[in-house]
């Protein structure tokens, strides 16, 4: 090869590689425990709305923005439920309702996730409370996809939420007076790996 037909093939390819769009892969981000808290909010005796929380949450979210996938997998301790009364966290620990001593850990393992553009509105996918595994699906109501202004990393944040029935997952115990129905919202943020 001549020597300017070398250094014309080598422009090009470099100006060809630099102009080539860059293709977008999967991003996965790690739960924030100490920013990501399930709630649960459900009617007392038809006298107010209870809301509680979990305190450890752990898991991961994978997404590809460009191919409109990804996958959300949590883990929750149902032992760090926090109803603001010690005495009360210990009933909803037992057998009659969440039952922590034999089932220590709820999940969430999405099917889908569904796009508009390139923010996530909805996760379908299956809750497991105390072996009893259910399809839900997450209402997204806010998602930002930030630098964290702190750590200096890619990070996403997200408010969803769903509704269930306690009697579903073998927790229905007085209900109707304290109610069937469930939301349970999740307030989300996770760090880029």
């Amino acid at each position: 090869m001549k020597p300017t037909a070398f250094l014309s093939a080598a422009v090009l390819a470099l100006v060809c590689g630099v102009h080539a769009p860059a293709v977008a892969a999967p991003e996965t981000y790690t739960i924030d425990s100490g920013h990501t808290f399930p709630r649960f909010s459900y009617s007392h005796m038809g006298l107010s709305t209870q809301l509680s929380r979990f305190s450890k949450t752990t898991g991961t979210v994978v997404l590809d923005k460009a191919a409109k996938t990804g996958s959300v997998d949590v883990v929750i301790d149902m032992k760090s439920v926090d109803t603001g009364l010690a005495v009360f966290n210990g009933h909803i620990q037992g057998e009659d309702f969440l039952d922590t001593a034999k089932y220590p850990t709820a999940t969430f393992k999405s099917t889908k996730v569904v796009f508009d553009g390139d923010k996530p509105t909805a996760i379908e996918g299956d809750l497991t409370i105390k072996d009893v595994t259910k399809p839900v699906t997450l209402k997204v109501a806010s998602y930002v996809n930030t630098v964290h202004p702190m750590l200096k990393r890619d990070a996403i944040g997200a408010d969803a939420s769903t509704v269930i029935k306690r009697s579903d997952f073998r927790a229905g115990k007085y209900a109707p007076n304290v109610g069937d129905e469930v939301t349970i919202s999740i307030a989300i943020e996770a760090i880029k790996q």
